[in-house]
C-alpha cells in the first residue's frame, strides 16, 4: 500500500498479520506491473479478515485461508463500490491451520 502510493518499493514496518500468505516482499519485476494495472488498493483489518473467513464457513462450510479471505473482506468493506457489478473472488484453503482457526 505504501509503495503503491509513494511510487517506490518500501519495506514493511511489521508483518504481524493472520494473512501470512501475504507476508511477501514486493519485487522489482512485479512492482511495475502493479503500478501499470492496479488502480486502487483496499486495506482491511485483521477482524475483517476473520469475519470474512467465518462468513464463508457459516454459509458455505468451506474453511478458507486468511490470505484468501482478504478479497472477500475488501468486498464487504467497500460493498457500495461494487453494487450492480459482477464480482468474482478466487477462494483457496491450502494454507490454513485447522487447529488454529481464529473463530
Amino acid at each position: 500500500y505504501r509503495s503503491f502510493h509513494s511510487g517506490v518499493i518500501e519495506t514493511n514496518v511489521t508483518t504481524n498479520t493472520i494473512a501470512d500468505g501475504l507476508k511477501t516482499v514486493l519485487g522489482n519485476n512485479t512492482f511495475p506491473i502493479i503500478r501499470k494495472y492496479v488502480h486502487d488498493i483496499i486495506r482491511v483489518t485483521e477482524d475483517e479478515i476473520i469475519a470474512a473467513m467465518k462468513l464463508v464457513w457459516e454459509r458455505m462450510k468451506i474453511v478458507v485461508e486468511p490470505s484468501s479471505a482478504v478479497a472477500l473482506a475488501a468486498l464487504l468493506r467497500e460493498s457500495q463500490r461494487f453494487q450492480g457489478k459482477k464480482v468474482g473472488i478466487i477462494i483457496s484453503g491450502g494454507n490454513v491451520d485447522l487447529g488454529n482457526l481464529p473463530f
